[in-house]
Formats: structure tokens, C-alpha cells, sequence
């Protein structure tokens, strides 16, 4: 599928889940699937979706894989919610060419990491934004996890992105809760999404206007309604909403490294596709901590 360019509003408010990649047992992809866990969260209420991000395991995958992921998700729910289209690499060339797949492919917009794995300086930084957005012309956000990047943004050099034609928000999962709430009032003009599902309603509280949230992936409803209690005043129900969502979260978090929310989309009673295995080295929960993700959900009266 190509489309001309954005079809939605790409100042981007609500609930966007990070969906996932769905795979076969041999690993190989499962777009019928991947597709099938958009129109999932769609169809509960979320705002937008966000292919090709952590959970959606982007490192693991093949330039083709990449824009057949996108192609599935635009063609599945690009009518009726933005696709914010993961293009993150290590290298400013690969990610100008994702981008650009992206685009053809009807993505709304392109969330760019910072480039990973080596060391680089401010200036390295503002280059690789200055190509990639040079390069399309649909919108960019700036992807912030220097957990798993390595490289953190300083606000100097955010100040000096956010002048870039092109940049239009902010994707943190810094978990700085300082840092972006500075980021904030030096940049209002940006569009600033939370990335951590501990971190939802306070985030929201500083400035954030869009939702990130692994637990979206499984139990969207939940994030949907603490975004809209929030933004309709009911800050009491948000805060209650958000203790949910942590005990969720951390519930999801046990075990191997993302491997919790396929297990909880095979416990969901209202799922009917198959998320199947993580591609490796990731695996998913073993049999006791899918028992363990299982009793908390329970308890908690989602399953």
C-alpha cells in the first residue's frame, strides 16, 4: 500500500500501544496476526497505534520485514486511527531508508531513535535528525530511551531539534521525570508521549498528551479510560486506574525481557489470534511464570 502522505493529525493525543510483531513457531512473520492485534486495540478505543517499537521486537527484524509490518498495519487500521511507524537504527543511512519505507508503506509519521549501540555527541545527533527529516516528508518524533539506546538527549540539543521542519514530538521512556518535564516548558510546542507504564498518570500530570503503554497492548480499554478520566477532569478515577495499570505492568515484567505481554495476549479470553514465540534470543515466559501472570490477572478480574 502507498499512500501521498499523512492522513490523520499527527499531534498525536490518547492512547497509542507500542503493538506487536507477531511471528509462526519458525519464527518467521505473521502479518495476518500483527495486523489482527491492531484491529484488537483499535477496536477497544485507542487513539493511534505505534508498529515497530519495543514491543514490537524492531532490532530483530529484516529491512523487508520492517516495511511489511507497517504495510500490514496502514492497511488494517490506517482509515481510522494514525500509524506512527517505528524506523529506529544504528546507523542514520538504515534509518533514512526505513523512514522512507515507512512513508510508502502510509505510515502517519516515523518515530526516530536516537542512533544506538556507539557513543555519539550532540552534533552527531542534530545531523542524523537534520537527513532523516530531510529525507520525508512526513512528520518525525524523536524516540528517547537511553536505556536501551545508550545515548541520552540532552535539552540543549532538544531546544535545537525542535527547530527542525519536520520534528513534531517526543516519544520518552527516559523515565526522567525531570528531564521531561523541563523538556516541556522549554518546548511546548512539541507533542510529548509517555513511555512507561509506571509512569502514565504523572506524566500526563507534567505535560504529556499521548499514552505509550505495554499494558495497552493487552488490556487497552484500562489505558483509554485513564487517558479520557484524566482529560475529563476525573483525576481521583485516573490516579486508582493508573495503580492498576502499575500492578499489570509489573505483573507483564516478570520473566524474560517482553516476553510477558504475548503470554498475557494468550490469556486474554477475548483474543482469537496467536501472538506466538518472540524471535530469539527473546523468549517468552516459562510455564510457572505464565501460572504467576495468570493468578494476578485473575485477582485483578481481567481474565
Amino acid at each position: 500500500m502507498t499512500t501521498n502522505g499523512p492522513t490523520h493529525d499527527v499531534s498525536i493525543h490518547g492512547v497509542i500501544p507500542p503493538t506487536i510483531t507477531a511471528f509462526t513457531d519458525e519464527e518467521e512473520l505473521a502479518l495476518d496476526a500483527t495486523a489482527a492485534h491492531a484491529r484488537f486495540v483499535v477496536d477497544r478505543g485507542v487513539h493511534g497505534v505505534f508498529p515497530l517499537g519495543t514491543n514490537g521486537e524492531f532490532p530483530m527484524l529484516k529491512p523487508d520485514e520492517r516495511a511489511a509490518v507497517i504495510e500490514a498495519v496502514v492497511d488494517e487500521v490506517g482509515d481510522e486511527v494514525p500509524v506512527i511507524a517505528g524506523v529506529s537504527a544504528p546507523s542514520t543511512r538504515n534509518t533514512v531508508s526505513y523512514a522512507q519505507d515507512a512513508e510508502e508503506n502510509g505510515a502517519d509519521a516515523a518515530v526516530v531513535g536516537i542512533p544506538y549501540y556507539y557513543p555519539i555527541d550532540s552534533t552527531a545527533i542534530i545531523e542524523h535528525y537534520e537527513e532523516v527529516t530531510a529525507a520525508i516528508d512526513i512528520p518525525v518524533y524523536i524516540y528517547h530511551f537511553p536505556a536501551r539506546m545508550g545515548n541520552k538527549l540532552e535539552l540543549e540539543t532538544l531546544d535545537r531539534l525542535a527547530d527542525l521542519d519536520g520534528i513534531v514530538g517526543v516519544k520518552d521512556s527516559s523515565g526522567d521525570v525531570a528531564w521531561l518535564g523541563q523538556a516541556i516548558d522549554q518546548n511546548p510546542e512539541l507533542t510529548y508521549l509517555a513511555g512507561l507504564d509506571s509512569l502514565l498518570f504523572a506524566e500526563l500530570e507534567i505535560g504529556c498528551t499521548g499514552l505509550v503503554s505495554a499494558v495497552s497492548n493487552v488490556f487497552p480499554e484500562l489505558t483509554v479510560d485513564l487517558y479520557e478520566s484524566y482529560v475529563s477532569g476525573e483525576e481521583n478515577r485516573a490516579r486508582e486506574l493508573q495503580s492498576t495499570v502499575f500492578d499489570i505492568w509489573k505483573a507483564i515484567d516478570r520473566g524474560p525481557y517482553l516476553g510477558g505481554v504475548k503470554s498475557a495476549l494468550d490469556l486474554h479470553p477475548e483474543v482469537d489470534f496467536d501472538p506466538g514465540p518472540m524471535r530469539r534470543p527473546l523468549w517468552r515466559m516459562d510455564e510457572q511464570e505464565e501460572v504467576q501472570l495468570e493468578r494476578t490477572l485473575r485477582t485483578l478480574d481481567l481474565i
